[in-house]
């Protein structure tokens, strides 16, 4: 099957939190095949993981990343394509006052560089980025 979907960290995150987002778990589960994540999401992944103190929580973790994750998912890099199609729009984005955070800028390049929807539970975060599609798989922060 094609890819079609990149995950945001909050995506792939959220069947691992302490309350998940049903409807973010069920198109997962339906739509798994076609998606990726980009290697500032695995890092973002993996620092989190290791941050957290040795025990049960952080060895449960270390587990879906390794064994669901990363089995799962491939991992796109940030290439040449992806950063200079970043550089543009994050001059035009500080031009108009409105920069971003470099890693979100970083995800968003690596989508659009792949032709790539970036599902997030946090669309307002990917928004100001021109000629990126973002979707939102989240119920709750859909209702927002």
């Amino acid at each position: 099957m094609t890819l079609r979907y990149l995950l945001d960290t909050s995506i792939v995150s959220s069947p691992v939190s302490r309350i998940p987002d049903p409807e973010i778990v069920r198109q997962l589960e339906e739509h798994s095949v076609e998606c990726a994540i980009a290697a500032p999401v695995w890092h973002e992944l993996a620092y989190g993981c290791r941050r957290l103190p040795k025990g049960k929580r952080r060895a449960a973790l270390e587990t879906y990343l390794q064994d669901v994750v990363r089995a799962s998912f491939p991992i796109l890099p940030y290439d040449e394509i992806a950063a200079v199609w970043h550089a543009h729009e994050r001059a035009r984005l500080e031009a108009v006052g409105r920069p971003p955070p470099y890693v979100d800028g970083q995800i968003a390049a690596i989508a659009r560089a792949n032709g790539l929807a970036l599902v997030t539970a946090n669309a307002k975060d990917f928004a100001r980025f021109k000629d990126l599609k973002v979707v939102n798989w989240s119920q709750r922060h859909a209702r927002r």
